[in-house]
């Protein structure tokens, strides 16, 4: 017979975890390719999902990435890595050619393995000098290196993610990464975007690891999409870890003309040109270069589809919107709706609408409605939503809070539309006629 005790504990740290994917907005989640969606988008394809720190930059759709039954959405939030290193040493900040004993190919020819290791070692090359301890260097169709970077001013936290954005030669699938995040959704304290000589193009980003600021943990980040769609991820932190470590300095190490030093090193480019390379990264298969390429729907095409399935009447008028959201006030008070579509999300079916609530409607398409409280640090938040999936993977997730934001106090006692319209908006074809182009 189950722990009762231990199914309270799980179902708190879901919560909890579902809670901070609705900030991160999202790590939301981490698909295939590791950490999120582009807000408002329908993705085309489980490969052509973003990373999760995509979703802390775009906001609403960790919704759609996150079971509603209790469990996260299979490989949208697991990469599956594996680490091919643990508790490394410190090295030099102009460190040689090894970390934790491994040598780094990073000038060795197209075709040879990226490891975290490379990665490490051209982060240790184009920082200031500083101790370094690296405690996750792994490399599955992407490579990263994740350590702790001492410059005797208080640890800090760095990562840097290598990796391909998009399955064809451009790298306008990518194009959300290098767009600074909607302040509605995630609030910031800088963020700039730049076109750089060559056609990549650049992101540095200034905000915290929480949103509300509930806890005051900086995160700043690089990002770098060249012309081809190869991503350099570089972030980091006023802590030692990204999580669950005290604040160990007023800001993060690197300022953003470092960061932007570190990203454009020309010493990243080996081994980009080595992930490019099809079934030669750690035996994992990457992308290849001439398949045709899914582009994600317009946002904003996304957002006038939702406006226009809004209810009509009541009062009801669109006061602001965003890419996959509009905020909507019927007199009350205002109220954030958003929207996350997804394709060939089959796969998951069972993990994201398994438990009680589940319904089916005649066409065979299963919807869940659930009614919860909405950001843990807002007192009083709440939050609705229609989640919905056709037989064959096709899910639409539409949402609702009782503010004009997921990180604002309430405006209000309830959200502005019902469960029954949200999932009615959830499963009107106009998205199916949309996905189709």
């Amino acid at each position: 017979m189950p722990d009762h005790k231990d199914h309270d504990v799980t179902k708190t740290r879901f919560e909890e975890e579902l809670s901070e994917a609705l900030r991160r907005a999202g790590e939301g989640f981490e698909a295939d390719d590791r950490r999120g969606l582009a807000a408002g988008g329908l993705v085309r394809g489980r490969r052509q999902l973003l990373r999760r720190r995509a979703a802390t930059m775009g906001g609403v759709l960790a919704l759609a990435a996150v079971s509603v039954g209790g469990v996260y959405g299979g490989s949208l939030l697991g990469v599956g890595h594996e680490r091919v290193s643990a508790a490394g040493t410190g090295g030099s900040a102009r460190g040689g050619g090894s970390v934790d004993g491994v040598t780094s190919v990073a000038g060795e020819p197209a075709g040879t393995p990226v490891t975290g290791a490379d990665v490490a070692t051209v982060l240790q090359a184009n920082t200031p000098a500083g101790k370094w301890t690296f405690d996750d260097l792994h490399a599955n169709g992407q490579a990263v290196a994740t350590g702790v970077y001492d410059d005797g001013k208080g640890k800090a936290g760095v990562s840097v993610d290598l990796y391909r954005a998009a399955t064809t030669g451009r790298g306008e699938a990518g194009r959300d990464l290098v767009t600074c995040p909607d302040r509605v959704i995630t609030p910031y304290d800088d963020c700039t975007e730049q076109a750089l000589p060559g056609g990549s193009r650049l992101m540095i980003f200034q905000g915290y690891e929480y949103p509300d600021k509930r806890v005051l943990t900086k995160n700043w980040r690089a990002v770098l999409l060249t012309k081809d769609g190869s991503v350099i991820d570089a972030s980091e932190y006023n802590a030692p870890t990204e999580k669950d470590s005290a604040i160990s300095r007023q800001n993060p190490p690197f300022d953003p003309a470092q960061l932007r030093a570190l990203v454009t090193a020309d010493g990243w480019y080996p081994l980009l040109e080595q992930l490019k390379q099809p079934g030669k990264n750690d035996g994992k298969p990457t992308a290849d270069p001439s398949a045709p390429v899914h582009e994600e729907l317009d946002t904003t095409r996304v957002t006038a589809t939702l406006r226009s399935l809004l209810p009509h009447g009541h009062g009801l008028k669109v006061v602001g919107q965003g890419a996959g959201y509009l905020i909507v006030d019927d007199g009350a008070g205002r109220s954030i709706v958003q929207v996350n579509v997804q394709e060939d999300m089959g796969s998951d079916r069972d993990d994201l609408f398994s438990g009680d609530g589940v319904t089916t409607e005649p066409d065979g398409t299963l919807v869940k409605v659930t009614k919860r409280a909405g950001e843990k640090g807002v007192e009083g938040s709440v939050w609705w939503m229609a989640d919905t999936m056709t037989k064959d993977g096709f899910r639409v997730v539409v949402s609702a809070f009782n503010a004009g934001s997921q990180l604002e106090p309430p405006t209000r006692p309830e959200p502005a539309l019902t469960t029954a319209q949200l999932k009615g908006i959830a499963t009107n074809l106009k998205w199916r006629t949309l996905a189709r182009g």
